[in-house]
């Protein structure tokens, strides 16, 4: 007997008993139905599921990319400066809009003291450009202005009228030190330099010079000592118990009795401003041209800065050793920029970043324009007056200045009063850019001053910019013709 047989003889011994005995088929045998519809009935369920699944996937992912990318938008609106993509109303204009540093001032490089580099200031002619010094960084441009532009410059000068540079010895000064509200005890440490306890000559001539605008020598200074009786050792210092004689307008009172000259004065000159902005003189407007390109600055920053200053100096005229520019602090304003300030800011100072000076005449005797401490290795504020020997006095010490210019006519002399920031804009006062007027022994000099006025906080800066082109744009809604001159005069009438 076969396999087959056996297993069919087994299938038939356990048919239960009255059955009929029917032989074995497959499933689709038995029923009426066909093997393809159920086999695409469940390949269509699954398909359907893992497409329902993909596309609930989907929709999660594109949930998930538009909320992260809200989120980011939503950062980067916040943590970046105004956009100017935004729309208008989804965001409240700044109080004070934060400018973006986009201008970069140009220094013109000094390589070394005497190098010559060629510049270009007017179409046809090249001019020589010569470095005086490294520190501060200073040019000089002969026949940068032509012999016409120079008569020019003085008879309009003379036309408008000069003025006293500085006046005499004014009073009021009791009512001043009332104000102040300071007790001898604390005058005297905020004298004292040094802490040494002792009051040096050059400690109260400092003091003296910047508060009464008054030149003393050391001789004069021991003179008054002797006159008010407070140096009674005689020694030239002052102790605190000495200084306790001395009032507050001491100082002020005896030279007022004795006299003031006005070789006494820190400055004896007369000045007066030129403007040149739209219609004043060609010439001027010329000589404007010409200082942008020499300083290759941008030409709204020339524009906005103070006109042109003419100082005559007669025989004997002077300007003792100082600064165009004050140091810079976070609790003091540019005077040109106080309009775009804080009006709480309890100082101001010019912020004069470029000098340039031009020599209208060929002065006979004297007259130069020093630099006490040009190049020095170091600079020391308190060794400027060393033995009797004060290098700021102009009148007697010109000689021992380290750099000396002679006025020739036509000549250019400029520098920079600031050191540059590292960034492109405008860093920290240059002390070594100390100059002053040597006496004139003989003739008259005449010269005028070109400042370039830039604020070392860039925000203030560009907002004094924008405050100037509103105003400017208003005008001209107006119908009104913008005078730049009389502009100019407002924002630096106290200068």
């Amino acid at each position: 007997m076969s396999d087959n047989q056996e297993t069919s003889d087994a299938e038939e011994d356990i048919t239960p008993a009255g059955s009929a005995t029917l032989p074995l088929r497959p499933p689709c045998d038995r029923l009426p139905c066909h093997k393809s519809s159920v086999c695409s009935r469940s390949y269509f369920v699954v398909v359907m599921v893992f497409f329902h699944v993909y596309i609930i996937n989907v929709i999660l992912l594109l949930f998930y990319v538009h909320y992260n990318s809200g989120q980011e938008d939503a950062n980067r609106s916040r943590d970046a400066p105004s956009s100017n993509h935004q729309r208008p109303e989804s965001r409240r204009p700044p109080s004070k809009p934060e400018f973006l540093r986009d201008v970069s001032l140009t220094r013109v490089e000094g390589i070394r003291v005497g190098h010559v580099q060629k510049v270009s200031l007017v179409p046809g002619k090249v001019h020589e450009m010569r470095t005086l010094s490294m520190k501060p960084l200073l040019f000089e441009i002969p026949g940068f202005l032509s012999e016409d532009e120079c008569r020019v410059v003085m008879q309009l000068a003379q036309l408008k009228g000069l003025i006293e540079s500085q006046l005499m010895v004014q009073d009021g000064q009791e009512e001043l030190a009332k104000e102040l509200n300071l007790s001898p005890e604390e005058i005297f440490n905020l004298l004292d330099i040094n802490q040494d306890g002792q009051l040096q000559l050059h400690e109260i001539l400092t003091h003296s010079r910047v508060r009464d605008g008054i030149w003393l020598t050391p001789e004069n200074l021991r003179e008054i000592y002797a006159g008010l009786k407070a140096d009674k050792d005689g020694n030239g210092l002052l102790s605190l118990e000495e200084f306790r004689l001395l009032s507050n307008d001491a100082f002020q009172r005896f030279l007022l009795q004795r006299g003031v000259k006005r070789s006494q004065l820190v400055r004896n000159s007369r000045h007066t401003w030129l403007y040149q902005g739209k219609g004043a003189h060609q010439a001027l407007q010329d000589i404007k041209t010409k200082v942008t390109r020499l300083t290759r600055l941008p030409p709204a920053l020339v524009d906005l800065s103070e006109p042109l200053q003419v100082v005559r100096y007669e025989e004997g005229g002077h300007y003792h050793a100082h600064h165009d520019s004050g140091p810079v602090y976070p609790e003091t304003a540019c005077t040109h920029t106080r309009l775009a300030a804080n009006t709480s800011t309890p100082f101001e100072t010019s912020c004069r970043y470029i000098t340039v000076l031009f020599y209208l005449n060929s002065v006979e005797g004297g007259g130069e324009t020093a630099f006490p401490v040009a190049d020095n290795r170091t600079y020391d504020e308190v060794s400027l007056i060393q033995n009797d020997v004060d290098l700021l006095d102009t009148r007697r010490n010109c000689d021992k200045s380290n750099l000396r210019v002679k006025p020739t006519k036509g000549t250019a002399v400029f520098w920079y009063n600031y050191l540059s920031d590292g960034r492109g804009w405008v860093g920290e006062q240059d002390e070594y850019a100390l100059h002053g007027g040597c006496v004139v022994t003989h003739g008259t000099k005449w010269v005028a001053n070109k400042w370039i006025n830039i604020d070392p906080d860039y925000q203030r800066q560009a907002r004094y910019q924008q405050l100037v082109s509103q105003q400017s744009e208003d005008e001209d809604d107006e119908g009104l013709t913008l005078n730049p001159d009389i502009q100019s005069s407002n924002i630096h009438q106290d200068l």
